[in-house]
């Protein structure tokens, strides 16, 4: 990779929805691409110094295909150079964060862009087990009527416990008050500004959440935390008849011990839309006919995708112009503004006009 008097980002997979407004970046950096290959190529490729010069990568949920996980293996090899990670998701446990921020390594999510889409996919979720809807949509497709459907349940007066009320929390906790559910939830701390949290939603302990909910919905992210926190223990505190909805991270529950609540009937049903070992789904969920299931399609709308797309797009531009991230995560690493890599990218960004043609390229091997 040759030496450029412009930053250069790396771009792994594809932007589908914001293209113009990512070949918009060239105006103030080199754009390369990497949309095939593997792991095993790209750590290679890493180790021969190809992406050396990159300050900065895009990377899309789907490009984990072509690096894998970006852990601590590929960490260590990524170029000394790059300083940013613009990741396309609201989770990003796709990366070790803590790691890229040991090296100096800011990441960035899409925070806010996702809230609507998923949240409705929550309640299209809520709905749909509630009702056990599995089974006479199943029946109907069969020609067989309504099949052996039983009667569901209606939501009205129903406790929701809410584990998780960010952003995706509180925007489902406003789609959930218009069907008459009463309404807690548990975060590590409680909410202090009523504006994240317009329904009024009181805390509770996370034990008390599990012990008095009708329905438990999950907006978490997947951390050391939060991995496995809902097993066997905690399905026995639960209701009996308990709902189950999660449209954060499969591997929050353990499968295993949700099937089993399933057949012995502590969980009436579920609705999901995340799985432990994705795409791999445990079969007794795929056979049990309490359980809507939908393969993580949480954010499929093409306005979320472009909302996402375009604040990726934002964050990249930020670091071009300002040097720094719009929505770093937690685990962040701040570049000091006047460092070194500050200087080089404010004079590079306000020089549009510099007599280097820029280059929108897809990394070749």
């Amino acid at each position: 990779m040759k030496a450029s008097p412009k930053p250069i980002v790396l771009l792994l997979g594809e932007i589908l929805y914001a293209k113009e407004e990512w070949h918009g970046l060239a105006e103030i950096a080199e754009l390369r691409q990497l949309d095939h290959g593997n792991r095993e190529q790209f750590l290679n490729d890493c180790k021969s110094g190809l992406y050396r010069g990159v300050l900065a990568i895009s990377r899309t949920y789907d490009s984990v295909e072509l690096t894998g996980r970006f852990d601590q293996e590929l960490i260590d090899l990524l170029p000394r150079t790059l300083k940013f990670i613009s990741h396309n998701g609201a989770g990003y446990d796709q990366i070790d964060a803590e790691a890229c921020a040991n090296r100096g390594i800011s990441v960035s999510n899409t925070p806010g862009a996702v809230d609507a889409s998923t949240s409705n996919t929550a309640i299209y979720l809520l709905l749909g087990a509630l009702r056990r809807a599995h089974i006479p949509a199943t029946a109907l497709r069969e020609g067989r009527w309504r099949g052996s459907m039983g009667l569901g349940h209606d939501p009205d007066g129903k406790t929701l416990g809410i584990l998780g009320m960010g952003g995706i929390g509180s925007a489902f906790a406003l789609r959930a008050a218009t069907f008459g559910l009463d309404m807690q939830y548990h975060n590590r701390h409680p909410i202090v500004h009523p504006s994240s949290n317009p329904t009024k939603a009181r805390y509770v302990s996370f034990e008390e959440l599990l012990r008095t909910s009708d329905v438990i919905s999950i907006h978490l992210p997947l951390t050391g935390a939060t991995r496995g926190m809902i097993g066997r223990q905690e399905f026995g505190k639960m209701k009996d008849g308990v709902v189950i909805v999660n449209t954060a991270r499969g591997k929050i529950i353990d499968e295993a011990a949700l099937v089993e609540a399933l057949e012995e009937d502590k969980v009436y049903a579920a609705g999901l839309d995340v799985y432990e070992r994705e795409p791999e789904i445990h079969p007794g969920l795929i056979n049990s006919d309490k359980v809507v299931l939908m393969p993580h399609v949480g954010t499929a709308t093409v306005e979320t995708q472009r909302k996402m797309e375009l604040l990726v797009v934002d964050n990249i531009r930020n670091v071009l112009l300002e040097g720094s991230l719009l929505t770093p995560v937690v685990e962040r690493h701040t570049v000091p503004r006047g460092g070194k890599y500050h200087h080089f990218l404010f004079m590079s960004a306000h020089n549009p006009k510099s007599t280097c043609s820029s280059t929108d390229s897809t990394i070749t091997r």
